[in-house]
């Protein structure tokens, strides 16, 4: 008789990991009357506090801050004994909740997931574990950390040695003694420096070898924080909700206070202060523009650096140490008690691998290229393969047989850092794509539990048995997270943020840098919206509304919400006088842009008088001409001057070498249609003529202009061809007016909240031209004839109402047989895109205008460069 086949043990769902993530899991599920099991290969719960046992082993973040939100009482029954809680405290504090909780009894541990495969027809993930058990479960959640899956070292010979290893991400247990022993310590990041001053106590000799010098600041350790605990005790409410809309998820003010701008003063005293508290987020917050901007950032890397020359004594070991091939803040920076004195020691020695690397490994030591080292133990401090490593490590198979280290392959792939598309049900808690390893752990944990479990309660509530996100939410939620890295110094670091620690790793910036409040904002929305970007299944059939939920750049939304906070008059309810002083007003403050060789202003003969302009003559050689750009500011033709384009006008002409002739022309309603256009023409046929006297090449002339200004440069290249003259190589028209017609679906969709409006750009139509004119290809010159026109360039922008109009007449010119480049400024808004030096993802769109510039002039000298 045949023995029946067992019958897989069935769950609600399933978990993998039981530290600070796991544990809240389980809790929540638990409160939603759902069966769980968690499975963990460790011994006991608490992820990587179970783990990470090293000398030394402490967070970064206040123990006030670094502890779970969700229960009041746990806070009252618990009480951290200093600032930064070492490896022992965190991991009884998570034994304490698991108890207090009840929560071990669904828990199974020393138990790995081996396999996890996604059953379409059963709507299941089918769970196998290293003994070979089997599970079933309708939601798969991943709670396995960011930083749990340890890096093998990539030395040559490392399994040679025949001494004693260590890595400091697999303790043993029982510790280590290394009292009077020759000691090497392998890397210098987070784990490296916390344990080498321990290490240091007890070893005879101890040498580190050094690949990259990381920046670390003194964490001052001892009790907690009198004022975070007055706040606690006065408010505890308040100050968690401030710490789950805040940046990092620690309550902090962000500064104003720009490193460029400020005073030596004022930058020194931010600092003391900042080094003082000895907390990360607050050397973060010295200034304001130190993540994105590098003179700023280097100021405060250089008064670090002053700090690490001032504590060791060893100049040579001193300059080793002080870190210059990466921007502060850009890899993980650290928070040491007596790192920088251990090396003062006499029987600590650092070697610098950029000057003396490892050759390898040998059986009783280490063999670099100008020594030979013998040593009784080896500790590797080489770090993990962080935020994916455990992920792709752990076997996940979703539908058709995808597994995720597949579709992964070059990069992760996530919405929301907490699914993936082809994988339904299947959960990742702090998954790349999140703020995770970029904020205070406890509370992005939280807040994606709190989630996932509102998730599944609202499915089971309406019916549902699946989700999964789309492709067009998940490609936008990727564009996002990786726009909001590319406006930061982050990516310019070979760091574990980009992948870069493992090799053959792809370079991505793996977490999202956005904020937690942004995130947390983002999350709530999508689900607000019907789970916006996820396509849900059930019994009743299937419902999806798909979409992404942010696609504007990120500073440019940061710009868009300051200008919201402000509260300002619409413009179109203004007097043209009103206006233009409004516009003048908001110009005060802004960046000048680059410096140029020269700046001188003129006037030139127009149609009814003189014509202020302004000459831009690029810096450096050659010092003879150069090809000159007639350009004409925005403002709908009833606002702007020589000031309002200005920072633009030395962008271009810095970028693209050439000489920027910046032109006023007559204003409505003062002087109305067709004036502009007539203005404009006649502005190309002076420069034309007087080519030579203003450093230009003749016969290398091409016109430009923004908005209302793109309009007057068109009509000028139609009116220059009608007229047999003057030649005009090229025209760069940035989200230009070409059409009187409000009806297209950019007036729509972009018709509100976008600074330009529909609304204004009525206004600015009624001031400039009778109903009757506006059809006349001088004022649309959509409507012209485009044939024989010189080359274009067209720049239009997603969050332009004028969009659609600029897009028409690109392919318009193509039709009509004129060569023409639409650059698409994604995710930008009509003035985001000129925004120089505010709006840092404008760059590569006036990177683009520059080179179509330079492009129209193929003799002309190579383009500048402007970082």
């Amino acid at each position: 008789m045949n023995k029946p086949a067992s019958v897989p043990e069935q769950f609600d769902a399933v978990v993998v990991g039981a530290g600070f993530s796991g544990l809240y899991m389980l809790y929540r599920l638990r409160q939603l009357g759902l069966s769980v099991k968690v499975f963990d290969s460790a011994g006991d719960v608490g992820g990587t506090w179970y783990w990470n046992r090293y000398p030394g082993a402490r967070c970064d973040i206040p123990t006030t801050d670094y502890t779970f939100s969700f229960d009041p009482e746990l806070e009252k029954e618990w009480t951290w004994s200093e600032k930064y809680a070492t490896q022992p405290e965190i991991l009884d504090y998570l034994r304490f909740v698991a108890d207090r909780r009840g929560l071990r009894s669904d828990i199974e541990f020393s138990t790995a997931v081996t396999s996890a495969r996604w059953d379409e027809p059963g709507k299941r993930w089918m769970i196998t574990t290293g003994g070979g058990r089997e599970v079933q479960c309708r939601y798969y959640i991943m709670a396995t950390g960011c930083l749990s899956m340890p890096k093998s070292p990539d030395i040559d010979g490392a399994g040679r040695f025949a001494g004693q290893v260590y890595f400091t991400s697999r303790w043993p247990h029982e510790g280590a003694d290394f009292t009077g022993q020759r000691v090497a310590v392998i890397g210098t990041g987070s784990s490296g420096i916390q344990s080498i001053p321990l290490i240091a106590r007890q070893a005879g000799q101890l040498t580190v070898f050094q690949r990259t010098a990381n920046f670390s600041i003194p964490a001052h350790n001892g009790p907690a924080p009198a004022d975070r605990l007055k706040q606690l005790d006065k408010d505890r409410d308040a100050y968690r909700h401030a710490a789950r809309w805040s940046r990092g998820g620690v309550p902090l003010e962000p500064t104003d206070v720009l490193g460029v701008t400020a005073s030596e003063a004022v930058r020194r005293e931010r600092f003391e202060a900042a080094w003082e508290q000895g907390e990360l987020f607050g050397i973060l917050n010295v200034f304001a523009d130190q993540g994105v901007n590098p003179p700023s950032n280097d100021i405060v890397a250089e008064m670090i650096r002053e700090k690490i020359r001032s504590a060791v004594e060893d100049p040579e070991t001193a300059e080793a140490l002080c870190p210059k091939d990466h921007y502060f803040g850009t890899k993980r920076p650290c928070l040491d008690t007596g790192y920088f004195e251990t090396y003062n020691l006499p029987h600590v020695r650092l070697v610098d691998l950029r000057k003396q690397p490892i050759v390898s490994i040998t059986e009783d030591g280490i063999e670099t290229a100008g020594e030979s080292f013998g040593f009784d133990a080896i500790v590797y401090a080489t770090g993990f393969d962080a935020m994916t490593g455990a992920l792709v490590a752990a076997d996940v198979v979703g539908r058709d047989g995808l597994s995720l280290k597949e579709k992964w392959a070059a990069g992760p792939s996530t919405y929301l850092g907490l699914m993936t598309a082809g994988f339904p049900n299947f959960f990742m808690l702090t998954g790349p794509g999140s703020p995770s390893v970029l904020s205070n752990m406890t509370v992005s944990i939280e807040q994606h539990v709190d989630w996932v479990a509102g998730c599944l309660e609202d499915m089971r509530d309406e019916g549902l048995e699946t989700i999964e996100p789309t492709a067009l939410a998940e490609a936008g939620w990727d564009q996002h997270v990786q726009d909001c890295g590319a406006i930061t110094l982050y990516p310019t670091a070979n760091s574990w943020y980009m992948g870069a620690n493992v090799p053959g790793k792809p370079r991505v910036f793996l977490p999202y840098i956005g904020g937690v409040d942004a995130y947390r904002q983002a999350c709530d929305e999508v689900a607000s919206r019907d789970y916006l970007g996820f396509r849900m299944t059930g019994p009743g059939g299937a419902r999806c509304r798909d979409g992404v939920v942010r696609s504007m750049q990120p500073d440019v939304a940061m710009v868009m919400e300051f200008v919201n906070a402000l509260g300002l008059p619409a413009m179109e309810t203004l007097s043209a006088a009103e206006a233009r002083a409004l516009m003048a007003a908001i110009a005060e403050d802004r960046p000048p842009g680059p410096e140029v060789g020269e700046v001188t202003d003129g006037v030139i003969p127009g149609p009814d008088g003189d014509l202020p302009y302004r000459l831009y003559r690029p810096a450096g050689l050659p010092e003879g001409p150069r090809p000159l750009v007639v350009y004409f500011h925005g403002g709908g033709w009833v606002l702007g001057n020589l000031d309002s384009d200005d920072p633009l006008c030395r962008d271009l002409c810095a970028r693209s070498g050439a000489v920027v002739v910046s032109v006023n022309y007559r204003h409505a309603p003062e002087v109305r249609f067709p004036a502009a256009a007539l203005d404009a023409f006649a502005a190309v046929q002076w420069a034309d003529a007087n080519a030579i006297e203003l450093g230009g090449i003749p016969g290398q002339l091409a016109v430009a202009g923004w908005s209302a200004g793109a309009n007057v440069a068109a009509v000028a290249c139609q009116l220059a061809r009608d007229a047999g003259g003057p030649h005009i190589t090229g025209q760069l028209l940035i989200c230009p007016a070409v059409d009187s017609d409000l009806t297209r679906p950019s007036y729509e969709e972009n018709g509100d909240g976008y600074i330009l409006t529909t609304a204004l750009m009525r206004w600015f139509w009624d001031h400039y031209a009778d109903p009757a004119d506006r059809g006349d290809p001088r004022a649309a010159p959509l409507r012209g004839d485009l044939a024989g026109l010189p080359p274009a360039c067209v720049v239009a922008a997603d969050f332009d109402p004028l969009r659609d109009e600029g897009v028409a007449y690109a392919r318009a010119l193509e039709t009509a047989g004129v060569p023409v480049r639409l650059t698409r400024a994604r995710g930008h808004t009509h003035t985001s895109v000129t925004m120089v030096d505010v709006v840092i993802s404008g760059t590569p769109v006036r990177a683009e205008m520059a080179a179509a510039l330079g492009n129209f002039f193929p003799a002309s000298e190579p383009q500048a460069h402007v970082s």
